[in-house]
Protein backbone atom coordinates (compact mmCIF):
# COMPACT_ATOMS: atom_id res chain seq x y z
CA UNK A 1 0.00 0.00 0.00
CA UNK A 2 1.26 3.68 -1.17
CA UNK A 3 1.99 5.72 2.22
CA UNK A 4 -0.42 8.77 1.91
CA UNK A 5 1.75 10.12 4.65
CA UNK A 6 5.09 12.51 4.79
CA UNK A 7 7.98 11.24 6.95
CA UNK A 8 9.65 13.92 8.84
CA UNK A 9 13.39 13.98 8.88
CA UNK A 10 15.82 16.60 9.93
CA UNK A 11 16.22 17.81 6.51
CA UNK A 12 12.24 18.41 6.10
CA UNK A 13 11.53 19.50 9.65
CA UNK A 14 14.29 22.22 8.30
CA UNK A 15 12.37 23.39 4.97
CA UNK A 16 9.26 23.21 7.25
CA UNK A 17 10.38 25.81 9.56
CA UNK A 18 12.07 27.78 6.60
CA UNK A 19 8.44 28.55 5.48
CA UNK A 20 6.76 29.04 8.79
CA UNK A 21 5.62 32.88 9.72
CA UNK A 22 8.91 34.33 11.29
CA UNK A 23 9.19 33.34 15.27
CA UNK A 24 9.08 36.38 17.04
CA UNK A 25 12.44 37.34 18.49
CA UNK A 26 11.10 36.66 22.14
CA UNK A 27 9.78 33.21 21.19
CA UNK A 28 13.17 32.15 19.53
CA UNK A 29 14.85 33.49 22.56
CA UNK A 30 13.07 31.59 25.33
CA UNK A 31 12.82 28.58 22.85
CA UNK A 32 16.52 28.13 22.98
CA UNK A 33 16.97 29.18 26.84
CA UNK A 34 14.34 25.80 27.46
CA UNK A 35 16.32 24.04 24.65
CA UNK A 36 19.00 24.04 27.25
CA UNK A 37 17.21 22.71 30.51
CA UNK A 38 16.89 18.99 31.53
CA UNK A 39 13.18 18.91 30.49
CA UNK A 40 13.62 21.04 27.41
CA UNK A 41 11.44 18.03 25.53
CA UNK A 42 8.42 19.42 27.41
CA UNK A 43 8.66 22.47 25.55
CA UNK A 44 6.11 22.97 22.07
CA UNK A 45 7.78 23.29 19.17
CA UNK A 46 7.78 26.82 16.68
CA UNK A 47 5.25 25.42 14.75
CA UNK A 48 2.86 24.21 17.39
CA UNK A 49 3.37 27.85 18.64
CA UNK A 50 2.27 29.40 14.89
CA UNK A 51 -0.72 27.25 14.58
CA UNK A 52 -1.99 28.18 18.31
CA UNK A 53 -1.73 31.50 17.19
CA UNK A 54 -3.41 30.78 13.88
CA UNK A 55 -6.30 29.22 15.84
CA UNK A 56 -6.86 32.19 18.65
CA UNK A 57 -6.72 34.38 15.49
CA UNK A 58 -9.54 32.52 13.41
CA UNK A 59 -11.70 32.11 16.20
CA UNK A 60 -10.73 35.92 17.05
CA UNK A 61 -10.79 34.59 20.51
CA UNK A 62 -10.51 36.73 23.59
CA UNK A 63 -10.66 34.50 26.76
CA UNK A 64 -7.56 31.31 26.84
CA UNK A 65 -7.41 28.47 29.28
CA UNK A 66 -4.31 27.07 29.49
CA UNK A 67 -3.30 23.68 31.42
CA UNK A 68 0.30 23.44 31.99
CA UNK A 69 2.56 25.90 30.77
CA UNK A 70 6.21 24.90 31.75
CA UNK A 71 8.58 27.76 30.84
CA UNK A 72 5.78 30.02 29.12
CA UNK A 73 6.60 29.19 24.84
CA UNK A 74 2.62 28.28 24.67
CA UNK A 75 1.32 31.23 26.81
CA UNK A 76 3.72 33.65 24.91
CA UNK A 77 2.25 32.57 21.62
CA UNK A 78 -1.44 32.68 22.25
CA UNK A 79 -0.52 36.40 24.20
CA UNK A 80 1.20 37.68 20.80
CA UNK A 81 -2.27 36.82 18.93
CA UNK A 82 -4.40 37.93 21.33
CA UNK A 83 -5.78 41.48 20.60
CA UNK A 84 -5.38 43.96 23.15
CA UNK A 85 -8.15 43.13 25.59
CA UNK A 86 -7.18 39.57 25.55
CA UNK A 87 -6.34 37.56 28.24
CA UNK A 88 -5.15 34.19 29.51
CA UNK A 89 -5.27 32.19 32.51
CA UNK A 90 -2.00 29.82 32.68
CA UNK A 91 -2.24 27.08 35.11
CA UNK A 92 0.72 25.66 36.54
CA UNK A 93 2.59 24.04 39.44
CA UNK A 94 6.22 25.24 39.42
CA UNK A 95 7.13 28.52 40.27
CA UNK A 96 10.58 27.77 38.91
CA UNK A 97 9.84 27.25 35.07
CA UNK A 98 7.09 29.78 35.05
CA UNK A 99 9.64 32.33 36.45
CA UNK A 100 11.89 32.10 33.32
CA UNK A 101 8.57 32.75 30.95
CA UNK A 102 7.61 35.84 32.78
CA UNK A 103 10.96 37.73 31.62
CA UNK A 104 10.13 37.04 27.89
CA UNK A 105 6.26 37.99 28.55
CA UNK A 106 7.44 41.13 30.17
CA UNK A 107 10.14 41.94 27.17
CA UNK A 108 7.32 40.79 24.57
CA UNK A 109 4.66 43.41 26.33
CA UNK A 110 2.04 40.93 26.83
CA UNK A 111 2.47 40.28 30.41
CA UNK A 112 -0.68 42.13 31.52
CA UNK A 113 -2.60 39.78 29.31
CA UNK A 114 -1.76 36.83 31.55
CA UNK A 115 -2.98 35.42 35.11
CA UNK A 116 -0.87 32.96 36.21
CA UNK A 117 -2.53 30.65 38.86
CA UNK A 118 0.29 28.79 41.17
CA UNK A 119 -1.86 25.98 41.97
CA UNK A 120 -2.96 22.27 41.20
CA UNK A 121 -4.71 22.63 38.02
CA UNK A 122 -8.08 20.79 38.96
CA UNK A 123 -8.44 23.07 42.12
CA UNK A 124 -7.92 26.06 39.47
CA UNK A 125 -10.74 24.74 37.15
CA UNK A 126 -12.91 24.38 40.11
CA UNK A 127 -12.15 27.79 41.57
CA UNK A 128 -12.46 29.08 38.04
CA UNK A 129 -15.86 27.54 37.38
CA UNK A 130 -17.07 29.23 41.30
CA UNK A 131 -15.67 32.54 40.75
CA UNK A 132 -16.94 32.76 36.77
CA UNK A 133 -19.26 30.55 36.14
CA UNK A 134 -19.15 28.03 32.94
CA UNK A 135 -18.69 29.26 29.01
CA UNK A 136 -16.31 31.74 29.84
CA UNK A 137 -13.33 30.40 27.29
CA UNK A 138 -12.95 30.58 23.52
CA UNK A 139 -10.10 28.09 23.64
CA UNK A 140 -8.27 25.63 25.87
CA UNK A 141 -4.71 24.22 25.75
CA UNK A 142 -3.85 20.99 27.57
CA UNK A 143 -0.47 20.36 27.93
CA UNK A 144 0.24 18.95 31.67
CA UNK A 145 0.65 15.68 33.08
CA UNK A 146 -0.68 12.83 31.14
CA UNK A 147 -2.34 10.88 34.01
CA UNK A 148 -4.57 13.98 34.76
CA UNK A 149 -5.40 14.97 30.81
CA UNK A 150 -9.36 12.69 31.44
CA UNK A 151 -10.10 15.08 34.61
CA UNK A 152 -8.43 18.67 32.50
CA UNK A 153 -10.66 17.80 29.26
CA UNK A 154 -14.10 17.27 31.29
CA UNK A 155 -13.00 20.82 33.21
CA UNK A 156 -12.21 22.56 30.32
CA UNK A 157 -15.72 21.04 28.54
CA UNK A 158 -17.39 22.86 31.52
CA UNK A 159 -15.26 26.27 31.31
CA UNK A 160 -14.93 26.96 27.28
CA UNK A 161 -18.03 27.81 25.79
CA UNK A 162 -20.14 26.30 23.19
CA UNK A 163 -18.63 26.58 19.62
CA UNK A 164 -15.29 27.17 21.74
CA UNK A 165 -12.41 24.66 21.22
CA UNK A 166 -9.84 22.65 23.66
CA UNK A 167 -6.30 21.52 22.05
CA UNK A 168 -4.65 18.73 23.82
CA UNK A 169 -0.54 18.19 22.89
CA UNK A 170 1.21 14.73 22.64
CA UNK A 171 -1.88 12.37 22.20
CA UNK A 172 0.32 10.36 19.79
CA UNK A 173 3.19 10.21 22.26
CA UNK A 174 5.74 9.69 19.98
CA UNK A 175 3.66 6.51 18.52
CA UNK A 176 3.07 4.67 21.76
CA UNK A 177 -0.74 4.90 21.99
CA UNK A 178 -0.52 2.52 19.18
CA UNK A 179 1.53 0.34 20.53
CA UNK A 180 -0.31 -2.42 22.87
CA UNK A 181 3.22 -3.31 24.56
CA UNK A 182 3.19 0.24 25.82
CA UNK A 183 1.93 -0.04 29.01
CA UNK A 184 3.00 2.70 31.67
CA UNK A 185 0.29 5.23 33.15
CA UNK A 186 0.63 8.29 30.91
CA UNK A 187 0.64 6.07 27.55
CA UNK A 188 -3.03 4.38 28.65
CA UNK A 189 -4.48 7.48 29.80
CA UNK A 190 -3.71 8.67 26.57
CA UNK A 191 -5.00 5.83 24.64
CA UNK A 192 -8.06 5.37 26.81
CA UNK A 193 -8.44 9.41 26.13
CA UNK A 194 -8.22 8.85 22.64
CA UNK A 195 -10.92 6.59 22.41
CA UNK A 196 -13.22 8.89 24.78
CA UNK A 197 -12.93 11.46 22.26
CA UNK A 198 -13.49 9.53 19.46
CA UNK A 199 -16.48 8.61 20.66
CA UNK A 200 -17.66 11.62 22.62
CA UNK A 201 -20.65 13.20 21.20
CA UNK A 202 -20.19 16.21 23.12
CA UNK A 203 -17.46 17.56 20.79
CA UNK A 204 -16.48 18.14 16.89
CA UNK A 205 -13.00 16.39 16.98
CA UNK A 206 -9.93 15.51 14.96
CA UNK A 207 -6.16 13.91 16.23
CA UNK A 208 -3.69 15.85 13.69
CA UNK A 209 -0.13 14.13 13.26
CA UNK A 210 1.87 17.49 13.97
CA UNK A 211 4.77 17.07 17.12
CA UNK A 212 3.45 13.96 19.04
CA UNK A 213 -0.02 14.26 18.19
CA UNK A 214 -2.64 17.37 18.92
CA UNK A 215 -6.06 16.83 19.31
CA UNK A 216 -8.87 19.73 18.64
CA UNK A 217 -11.96 19.11 20.16
CA UNK A 218 -14.63 21.58 19.22
CA UNK A 219 -17.32 21.55 21.93
CA UNK A 220 -20.78 21.49 20.30
CA UNK A 221 -23.80 24.07 21.11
Amino acid sequence: MVEKFTRMDQHLYAYLLAHEPPEHEQLRALRQQTQKMPDGRMQITPEQGHLLGLLVRLMAARRILEIGTFTGYSTLAVALALPSDGHIVACDTNEEWTSIGRQYWQRAEVVEKIELRIAPALDTLARLECERGMDQFDLAFIDADKTGYDAYYEGALRLVRPGGLIVLDNMLRRGRVADPNETDADTVALRELNAKIASDDRVDHVLLPIASGMTLARRRQ
